[in-house]
């Protein structure tokens, strides 16, 4: 008996919490809709109220118009006449309301749907522009915002209006109940309990839905990955050359498939039962139909209670079993809800400084100590880095890839932080820094620079928003990054559309775009740091050395680091770091690390053998 008793008390427990999940985002939903529009929201709400009284009052109605029928033969027919076409005249004017209601509901709902799916969009992008480089380098944060944006533009609306629809089928019932206890008091319960089973066996397969919408994130991402391959125009060559069409396909059919048999069966199984249980609904309004026929036929109620009645019970038993699935989908709704909040809720950077100048002016940039491993592995990508670049000075990074050379750009432009050591930017660490004046301190162009679907002088504007359609810094920047020459070949010029996504568009090839993103990095005239990741490696030994003969000119004041394979380019540096295996093995011009023997000299001597 205690065994029973636990399990009941379990299974109200439960029951608890499944009613409290309901109303759990109901209220930042409610909270989303209203900020995104005010004025519709109101709108929504009362036609809300309006679209639950009016139902009531059309039975009420009907009810007066039969009975005014039936006393045509016990009264003044004129006068009864008049009576019931007046009735009828009133139950036009009450449809026509209720028809004008929700019309208008539907509409109120067709424009906020898209002001909140734009908004929730927006709310997205804001929160993905604040969150750290590691975020996007980890697989299951791309599942959770392929949640997020899947459903989440829709639910919030949807939770809105279904707790509109609940309230305005409370209202109704409230009428409904209210003729129908003249009737009978068992009517009510028997109308209440019949819709229950299907509302109990709707939520258990929302949740499932639900697990299984969690389970397919990354598969979902994969389709659509595999989607971009074999659509996008820079990955149509090599698709067409391996002859990759067929094999990607392929599995862009076996991974639907997968999809497709988890929801084919969902679905199967959350129709066959909402049919079955869908029955009892249905046996509970014959049983009654007959209750209220055999009392007319007695004589207890007359052919009006009838008629009312049985549009009462039927329409109640409707709207009860719609306000039912209003709560069911506002379950379903706040477990979508989660995945956007979750997301939303996601912790941004503790490293928020306020500094805008240093400690000591002019000092330069400093590694100490600094050490780093990537989130989810267990190897070091640095070690125990220290250097120090004083202002003009250019550094030159060379190593195997995979050595770090790039990490350890990432962590001079805090796009990650130390795990241990510190990097000082005139002598205070980047933590305390203004991330926005620390990033305008720095010009860089990274190895997988971005191609910009833009206009020329917008990609090379990019290196600076706030000067982006500043055409004088374009002229400016493109001259010091060797880009103009070709740029005044084009059509418009800097106003020539770049990429092929949009009509007009020119391709590029991928020298002309490293001069593109070189020139981009020259756009932040106030940067005295320049980072350069790789900047020629699309280019032609002659065409590289004039750049770097350029680029030493013009940067005779800037701190200067330069990642580069080729070595008649790094010799150019002032100093030379020699990374392996994120270690610093050696350090000094090209011609101290070539007496040296070392790690360097091994690598210069492979090199040059190559050009014999």
């Amino acid at each position: 008996m205690t065994a029973n008793r636990q399990k009941i008390l379990n299974a109200a427990k439960h029951l608890l919490r499944q009613l409290l999940a309901i109303f759990q985002y109901s209220i930042r939903a409610r909270d989303l809709v209203w900020h995104t529009s005010h004025t519709l929201t109101v709108v929504l709400a009362t036609l809300t109220l309006v679209a639950g009284l009016l139902p009531g009052a059309v039975a009420y109605v009907g009810k007066l118009i039969v009975d005014a029928v039936v006393h045509t033969t016990h009264s003044n027919l004129g006068a009864s006449s008049f009576t019931a076409l007046t009735y009828v005249g009133i139950e036009a004017i009450v449809v026509m309301l209720l028809a004008a209601s929700q019309r208008g509901l539907i509409l109120c709902q067709s424009l906020l749907r898209v002001l909140l799916a734009q908004k929730v969009n927006v709310l997205i992008l804001e929160k993905a522009l604040t969150l750290d480089l590691t975020h996007f380098e980890d697989s299951e944060f791309y599942d959770l915002m392929t949640k997020a944006r899947r459903e989440a533009s829709t639910r919030p609306l949807s939770l809105v209006s279904r707790t509109f629809t609940l309230i305005q089928n409370v209202l109704s019932l409230l009428t409904y109940g209210g003729l129908l206890l003249k009737f009978s008091f068992w009517a009510v319960i028997g109308l209440a309990i019949a819709g229950v089973p299907a509302f109990i066996a709707e939520t258990r397969f929302a949740s499932e839905a639900f697990r299984i919408f969690r389970w397919q994130a990354p598969e979902t991402r994969q389709q659509n990955y595999l989607e971009t391959l074999m659509a996008r125009e820079d990955f149509a060559m090599e698709v067409q050359l391996y002859q990759l069409g067929a094999t990607l396909l392929e599995r862009y059919h076996a991974t639907f498939n997968r999809l497709y048999g988890e929801d084919r069966d969902l679905t199967i199984r959350r129709g066959i039962w909402g049919y079955l249980l869908g029955l009892l609904s249905t046996a509970a309004f014959y049983l009654a139909y007959a209750w209220i026929v055999i009392e007319t036929i007695a004589g207890k109620i007359s052919l009006g209670d009838m008629t009312m009645y049985l549009m009462v019970f039927r329409q109640g038993q409707s709207t009860f079993s719609s306000a039912l699935s209003a709560v069911g989908g506002m379950y379903e709704d706040n477990l979508y809800l989660s995945n956007l909040y979750e997301f939303l809720e996601q912790p941004i950077s503790k490293y928020n400084g306020t500094a805008t100048k240093g400690l000591i002016l002019g000092d330069g940039v400093r590694f100490e100590n600094v050490s780093f491993t990537y989130p989810g592995t267990t190897r070091a990508a640095l070690k125990n880095i220290s250097l120090h670049l004083k202002p003009g000075e250019k550094l030159a990074i060379v190593g195997e890839n995979g050595s770090g050379k790039t990490t350890l750009i990432k962590l001079l432009t805090r796009l990650y932080m130390p795990d241990e050591g510190r990097i000082l930017l005139d002598g205070l660490d980047l933590r305390e820094w203004d991330i926005e004046v620390l990033h305008r301190r720095i010009g860089v162009i990274f190895q997988n620079f971005v191609r910009y679907q833009f206009t020329v002088g917008e990609n090379v504007g990019v290196g600076d928003v706030n000067y982006l359609e500043d055409s004088e810094r374009w002229e400016v920047a493109s001259e010091k990054g060797m880009s103009k020459p070709f740029i005044e070949l084009m059509p418009q010029g800097f106003r020539t559309q770049l990429g092929r996504w949009f009509k007009g568009g020119i391709e590029l090839s991928v020298g002309q775009w490293q001069k593109i993103a070189l020139s981009r990095a020259f756009m932040r005239t106030g940067a005295d740091i320049l980072v350069l990741d790789e900047p020629t490696s699309a280019m032609d030994a002659e065409a590289e050395y004039k750049i770097f003969d350029r680029f030493r000119k013009l940067t005779q004041n800037q701190m200067v680091f330069l990642i580069s394979h080729r070595f008649s380019t790094v010799r150019m540096a002032d100093t030379i770091a020699v990374l392996e295996g994120g270690v610093l093995l050696e350090m000094g011009t090209h011609e101290e690390l070539r007496k040296a023997g070392g790690r360097y000299a091994q690598l210069f001597s492979i090199q040059a053998a190559g050009y014999h």
